[in-house]
């Protein structure tokens, strides 16, 4: 017997969580990235949900325990979808993003996950982002933060 071929795999579906954190810097909106040093990564945080989470719940706790900031969900942003092998096994993963602002803490407090945890002014997180998939997440946030920033501006 050889090695399993892909079509013979198993197939599972693994779902996440995670957020866009952004802020008002001095030059404009800052993206938060979380970013590995070897081999270089600058991705969102996210991850998987724990027994009886909801969606919002798992990206709210993964984004915490990822950046070491306190967040709130201010509204969801889109989903993503794509296929990888890990272990003989075939995943078609579903990864579902929200928008969020941090209300506390520190990125000095992030879990060992990962190496870094910086802010990027938007152009630079946009081109920072490994994944293709997550640079649309990246478009649709600004999007959305451009139409917060008016409905705000017309409240005044």
């Amino acid at each position: 017997m050889g090695k399993k071929r892909k079509s013979d795999m198993r197939i599972e579906r693994p779902v996440s969580a995670g957020g866009v954190v952004y802020r008002k810097g001095p030059g404009g909106i800052e993206i938060l990235l979380c970013g590995h040093i070897d081999p270089q990564m600058w991705v969102f945080p996210k991850g998987t949900p724990e027994p009886g989470e909801s969606l919002e719940e798992t990206a709210v706790r993964e984004v915490i325990e990822e950046t070491g900031l306190e967040v709130v969900i201010e509204t969801r942003i889109a989903s993503i979808q794509y296929w990888f092998v890990w272990e003989a096994v075939k995943n078609f993963k579903t990864v579902h993003f929200y928008l969020m602002s941090p209300v506390g803490g520190s990125t000095d407090r992030h879990d060992p996950e990962f190496d870094m945890v910086q802010w990027f002014p938007a152009e630079e997180a946009r081109a920072a982002l490994t994944h293709d998939n997550e640079v649309k997440i990246f478009h649709k946030a600004l999007s959305i933060i451009a139409q917060i920033e008016t409905a705000g501006a017309q409240r005044c």
